[in-house]
């Protein structure tokens, strides 16, 4: 079979696209023949050796992928040869065939095709994870949304509206601002030529927002802390933008709000079935329109580099996805 492998760690020309033999399931496992592979930011991040988990190498990245069930190992039930499936790890997936724990297994909806399957299951569990199980959020507050044209970003919108908050899309271009208005933004703001604060006051007619969802860290987290509302909730989802924020702590006794971690990789391990559940929850929101991925193109497998570099350097608005056929 045909997999990306890295073989040395470094930026995504450093790839390379080599024939390997397929893998073998070990006990509990299942192999996936891989019809599309979501790319996310973590993907650029696990190559250079910056992300919290360092596979040995050669490894392949990609950690999520849309595909069949073609092999299972000793013990695995519940599924079959043949089966449509979304599956999740940590790495492993750009390539045409996966192996993943069976309990890694979501079941694709026949309502779903692969390319959306593959760019579903991270970016939707973790600003579902993030709005409702951390945020607690309810229909009538206000959403802000931080680099809200990105993967997450544009989850987090379209799943903010589905809950009915009202929701500000900030993002650093008007072109990613159009698209979060197609998917169903408030109001936006294009925090690389207006001013974040000045703006947020304005929209919400100075009172501030209720819910912080920040994917991107750098100068804006900051800002964006010190226009919460009284009992805000400020969600950290990660630091796309590479610098992680030093936060005076006591915004948050002056704002009575809270700042809350969100790491929805760990919360998959550690609350399963609450995550199974925040899954077919959010099957159900596809299924009725609800929520659908915003696929910025569309890439074979040998061009990975370049799918990495488009999300690498933030010129995609929504995801990116490789396929295999």
């Amino acid at each position: 079979m045909k997999a990306v492998l890295c073989k040395e760690l470094g930026p995504p020309e450093k790839l390379v696209v080599e024939d390997i033999p397929s893998p073998i399931p070990a006990k509990g496992q299942v192999v996936v023949s891989v019809k599309a592979a979501g790319v996310n930011f973590p993907d650029t991040l696990i190559i250079q050796g910056k992300y919290q988990f360092k596979p040995e190498l050669p490894f392949s990245p990609g950690g999520e992928v849309a595909g069949v069930v073609k092999a299972l190992g000793e013990g695995v039930s519940g599924v079959k040869v043949g089966d449509r499936v979304i599956a999740t790890s940590t790495w492993g997936g750009f390539a045409q065939e996966m192996v993943v724990d069976a309990a890694r297994l979501i079941p694709m909806p026949d309502a779903m095709d692969y390319v959306p399957a593959s760019a579903f299951v991270l970016t939707y569990g973790t600003s579902y994870h993030a709005l409702v199980d951390r945020a607690q959020l309810k229909a009538g507050e206000i959403l802000l949304v931080l680099g809200a044209s990105g993967g997450v970003g544009l989850a987090a919108v379209q799943i903010g509206k589905a809950l009915g908050a009202r929701v500000i899309a900030a993002a650093s271009s008007d072109a990613k601002l159009a698209v979060c208005k197609q998917e169903g933004a408030d109001d936006t703001i294009n925090y690389a030529s207006e001013d974040l604060r000045t703006r947020v006051k304005a929209i919400t007619g100075g009172r501030g927002v209720d819910v912080v969802y920040d994917p991107v860290g750098g100068p804006y987290s900051e800002l964006a802390l010190r226009d919460m509302a009284w009992n805000g909730r400020f969600l950290v989802v990660g630091f796309a933008a590479g610098e992680i924020p030093k936060i005076p702590l006591n915004l948050a006794l002056l704002k009575g709000c809270s700042i809350v971690g969100v790491f929805w990789g760990a919360f998959t391990r550690t609350e399963a079935e609450r995550n199974r559940k925040n899954n077919q929850e959010l099957m159900r929101m596809f299924i009725a329109g609800k929520v659908k991925p915003h696929i910025h193109a569309t890439y074979p497998l040998e061009r990975a580099p370049e799918a990495l570099n488009e999300v690498l350097y933030k010129r995609v608005s929504g995801k990116v996805v490789l396929t295999t056929d």
